[in-house]
């Protein structure tokens, strides 16, 4: 398939200000600053790209040495936190702004929708600024009236299109300006984090609107968002933003994993020793999480297991002070959605009804096998009673657990319901009957 967009070593830089700061004070006080050898009064981002620290250079690059292919009709997020560098990314892309070393190559008209208000003039009314935008994508008058009532439509702004949209509100606005940066025949659509304005429903109809503009239409998407439930409905590829430094291409999991958990990244090896803990005031230095793990019933520690296999939890914890408690565990997706919160099943260990004697314990939860669906899951470990309720220690997102289907006469329903398995968490084998009736 033909490349729509490609990125080659793109980076880009910034000059912090040094001169016209707001006054003339400033500017003398930051000269008197740096003939004395200290360092700028008014520095507020540094080169590291890290908005907590202070740099020791007048520059700061948004963005080093990307590169990336994306094939024409792909849809594909672009995820990173504040300040990661998406924006830049993006205003590069639509050739609102030039890197300073790279190039990239586009092929196709590009419809972007930036910010609220990207492309609109605030005097004109809404039916002047969709014929303005399309203008500005080289579409004839003709070819936009053909459009036209499915804009309207699809904005729900049918009675204010003749009003100047300074009078619109900002959810009226991105709902228009989304209309028409979708509607209008361009190849590529760039969506930045804007639909954050519209209410739900108007989020869900966009995110069907994008989906039927790649999958339908054949153009290609570049979405942005803070939501990793939209970014997965939508996308099967993303690039995972950090500090500037881009991932590549990776699959919408793996990137959505990044985002979520690279900054305390769980381990992959199906055992962890404790030394990532959250303590409660009071409550410090009552108990104490050793180890958990992940093992076969073969006794073996693995952080990989098939789908049909059951997975036993061993949580080895000490009791220092002996007090009431019992552990429980947390199993969650990538995107942060919980799938299972269990804990120990006996009453009098829940409700406080008896106290355990210091010293160590072994606890073991399993998961039978041919329950969860193929995934990355992550684990989180308390130790807490209910009578008082008390979290005595919390251990979050420390252990990554992996599943795959083996495809083998092992696998249950092989074959079958695969468009459905790709969103389920539970892929359990059931028992049916089946009985004729008449």
């Amino acid at each position: 398939m033909a490349k729509a967009i490609r990125v080659e070593n793109v980076s880009k830089q910034y000059r912090l200000g040094q001169i016209g700061t707001g006054s003339l004070s400033h500017d003398i006080n930051r000269w008197w600053h740096t003939v004395r050898g200290k360092e700028d009064p008014y520095l507020k981002i540094g080169e590291t790209n890290d908005r907590t620290k202070k740099g020791d250079s007048q520059y700061v690059w948004s963005l080093r040495d990307i590169t990336f292919d994306i094939e024409q009709g792909d849809s594909v997020g672009i995820i990173g936190r504040n300040g990661a560098g998406k924006s830049t990314l993006l205003k590069i892309l639509s050739r609102v702004t030039a890197p300073t070393t790279g190039s990239l190559k586009i092929k196709g008209r590009i419809a972007s929708l930036l910010e609220v208000g990207t492309g609109f003039h605030p005097e004109l009314s809404g039916r002047d600024n969709i014929f303005l935008n399309g203008a500005i994508l080289g579409m004839r008058k003709h070819e936009i009236k053909k459009k036209f009532d499915e804009i309207v439509d699809f904005a729900g702004v049918e009675r204010y299109i003749d009003t100047p949209v300074k009078r619109y509100s900002s959810g009226m606005y991105v709902r228009l300006a989304f209309a028409v940066a979708a509607h209008l025949d361009s190849e590529i659509l760039i969506v930045d984090e804007v639909l954050a304005v519209g209410d739900a429903e108007f989020q869900k109809k966009c995110l069907g609107k994008l989906g039927d503009v790649s999958r339908g239409e054949g153009r290609t998407v570049l979405f942005v968002s803070h939501s990793m439930t939209s970014i997965q409905t939508l996308c099967k590829s993303s690039i995972y933003l950090t500090k500037g430094v881009a991932s590549g291409i990776l699959p919408v999991n793996v990137a959505v994993s990044n985002y979520l958990y690279g900054s305390e990244q769980a381990e992959s090896n199906g055992i962890y020793h404790g030394d990532n803990k959250t303590t409660f005031g009071e409550y410090k230095n009552l108990v104490n999480i050793l180890e958990v793990a992940f093992r076969n019933t073969e006794n073996v520690i693995s952080g990989n297991f098939k789908t049909t296999e059951p997975i036993i939890i061993n949580i080895i914890w000490e009791n220092i002070s002996g007090v009431s408690c019992s552990p429980n565990i947390q199993l969650k997706t990538a995107i942060g959605n919980v799938v299972a919160l269990i804990a120990s099943d006996s009453k009098a260990d829940w409700t406080g009804e008896k106290k355990k004697a210091q010293g160590k314990y072994i606890s073991k939860f399993t998961i039978p096998g041919n329950w969860l669906n193929a995934n990355d899951y992550f684990l989180s470990v308390a130790l807490d009673s209910h009578s008082p309720r008390v979290c005595y220690e919390a251990h979050n997102d420390i252990l990554k657990l992996t599943l795959t289907d083996p495809m083998d006469e092992t696998s249950i329903a092989r074959g079958m319901f695969t468009s459905v398995r790709e969103d389920a968490v539970l892929w359990p084998a059931l028992d049916c009957s089946f009985e004729k009736i008449d």
